[in-house]
């Protein structure tokens, strides 16, 4: 035998080896069970479950996540917070997501422009489904304003909720 045919097959076993071990069928070929020493019928097992718990790296790129699942967001609090904040512009609105991006501002009556971006993040009217970003040019706004926004926002949540069951 020749250096390059002994080479290559060396190679080839080696190839082997290590896709045995990585698991998957290549890698159940290659693996023996223990039989009984004394001859004895083996039981029966059952493999299924142990398949389906093993994960492999190809797992990984597998998209397991079901397309049709959206967030839902309470009607309220987005048209609170779209009438709330409607001086500002609207960049961008994702109903899916619960996400509205605004662009920079200046409330009535105020000499400061702002920038917001409101989260709704839950079906609920509650203060924890809101969440209310706000900056200027200048840097970050205090929390009291920020605050204040969001209360804004659930006070006007809360009339458009009374105004509909009223109807």
């Amino acid at each position: 035998m020749t250096v390059g045919k002994t080479l290559r097959l060396a190679m080839l076993a080696g190839l082997v080896l290590a896709a045995a071990g990585c698991g998957g069928r290549l890698g159940d070929m290659f693996r023996r069970s223990p039989g009984p020493a004394d001859g004895a019928p083996q039981e029966e097992v059952d493999t299924s479950a142990s398949a389906e718990s093993t994960t492999t790296l190809w797992d990984l790129f597998e998209n397991r996540d079901d397309p049709n699942t959206t967030v839902e967001v309470n009607r309220y609090i987005w048209n609170a917070a779209l009438e709330v904040l409607s001086f500002l512009p609207v960049e961008s609105v994702d109903p899916f997501s619960g996400v509205i991006v605004m662009g920079y501002g200046v409330p009535p009556g105020g000499g400061r422009a702002y920038r917001a971006t409101v989260y709704v993040q839950d079906p609920a009217l509650d203060a924890r489904s809101l969440k209310v970003a706000l900056e200027t040019r200048g840097g970050a706004v205090p929390d009291a304003t920020v605050r204040a926004v969001e209360d804004a926002i659930l006070a006007r949540a809360r009339q458009l909720r009374i105004r509909d069951r009223a109807l």
